[in-house]
């Protein structure tokens, strides 16, 4: 609280002053509330010898977010992710899904008890403030994909009731709550199925936020339609800059922002620009999970030889990467269509995400330096980095208590 209001006072002097010098870009940055809506983090917290509390190097091990550089990149939390691979859709898959999340939630409630000096758990807008007020970063906890819930929608409160936020219903295959924009079956349901449009409803009564990320864009329009409150695509990009299917059209842009909601761009290079195929890269990387298995389930003792291996496939194939110049598209297309109240970042850290010039949290202060030349002002960056969707969950909440 002491630094924030140290500095605020500074920019009021200095402003008033006869030759006033208007904040830099870091100043900018560390008087905004920074936070990242998709930390797929706590999917690192199992690995052995692996600590948030250690500063650890994208390079070496993969990984793009710890404490030590939250502090470095000026983060003052975010979203920390429940996922849940799609593994059948049977009575023992929704057993093998529902304790799998609630696995992964206790880990994240047990590394906010065990480093609560630096990190608390939180689960309003009031409370992730208070948080910056203590010098702590703040966590909140959000499922991504509905298949722990397929199986019970009652599960919903007892995530809630756990902590979880925010619920994003399907992933990159259809389930039983909604079609995925990915899925290369087609659409199963034309949007939501009935305990998709359920899930809405449970949603909405118990104050989280939808985030429909993954879904098509028939689910989403539908839960655009359903919903008694405001949206978050969590981490999406824009179809107009690029069209991918996990991209969102200007159309149903335009309804999320009527709805109140915001999308969280996402730097994540497959989304952004043009991937070619490499037949000899792709079998690579299918022997690659053959071996060791998809990359989230690496385990901890085979991880440095796991990344070693990738990382000479992706010397030996690379594949050109989205830069600063194609998010910053991607954002300038948001603001210019809808306005700075809808629009933040994620960088899908640790899931997949991160571009050149991005790759991890420390980088955040560059985004800054970039939005503060493409004219944007201190209000701008305080809705960007992490006001538009404290404001939301808030509304989300509201809505929920009426």
């Amino acid at each position: 609280m002491f630094r924030r209001a140290l500095l605020a006072s500074f920019l009021v002097l200095a402003a008033s002053g006869a030759h006033a010098q208007a904040p830099t870009p870091a100043q900018m940055h560390e008087q905004a509330i920074v936070l990242d809506t998709h930390f797929d983090t706590p999917a690192n917290f199992s690995a052995r010898g692996w600590s948030i509390m250690d500063r650890h190097d994208y390079a070496v091990d993969g990984t793009q977010v710890d404490y030590p550089r939250m502090v470095e990149g000026g983060v003052d939390g975010g979203v920390f992710v429940v996922f849940t691979p799609q593994r059948g859709r049977d009575v023992v898959a929704d057993m093998w899904s529902r304790d799998h999340a609630l696995l992964r939630t206790v880990e994240i409630l047990e590394m906010t008890a065990r480093h609560h000096e630096h990190f608390v758990l939180v689960t309003t807008a009031d409370e992730a403030r208070a948080a910056v007020a203590e010098g702590r970063k703040f966590v909140f906890i959000s499922l991504e994909n509905g298949a722990p819930l397929a199986g019970d929608l009652s599960l919903m409160q007892t995530f809630y009731r756990l902590g979880v936020r925010m619920m994003g219903p399907v992933h990159f295959a259809n389930n039983d709550l909604a079609d995925s924009s990915t899925d290369p079956a087609g659409p199963e349901w034309g949007g939501l199925s009935e305990k998709g449009r359920a899930f809405v409803r449970h949603a909405n009564d118990l104050g989280i936020v939808i985030d429909p990320s993954h879904a098509s864009d028939a689910a989403l329009d539908q839960m655009l339609e359903l919903s008694r409150a405001p949206l978050v695509l969590s981490h999406s990009g824009v179809k107009a800059v690029y069209d991918h299917p996990r991209n969102i059209p200007d159309d149903l842009l335009r309804k999320l922002a009527d709805k109140g909601g915001v999308i969280q761009v996402n730097a994540f290079s497959g989304y952004m620009v043009e991937t070619p195929r490499i037949p000899e890269r792709n079998a690579a990387l299918v022997a690659l999970t053959e071996k060791y298995g998809p990359q989230r389930d690496v385990k901890p003792e085979q991880r440095e030889a796991y990344l070693a291996e990738r990382a000479a496939i992706e010397a030996k194939h690379p594949l050109p990467r989205a830069n600063m110049d194609d998010l910053m598209q991607h954002i300038l297309h948001v603001v210019e269509t809808v306005g700075i109240d809808h629009v933040g970042l994620s960088g899908d850290f640790d899931g997949g995400g991160g571009i050149e010039g991005l790759e991890d949290v420390t980088t955040f202060p560059a985004l800054t330096e970039r939005l503060v030349a493409a004219g944007f002002t201190q209000s701008d960056l305080d809705k960007f980095w992490g006001g538009n969707v404290l404001r939301v969950m808030e509304q989300v909440q509201a809505a929920a208590a009426r």
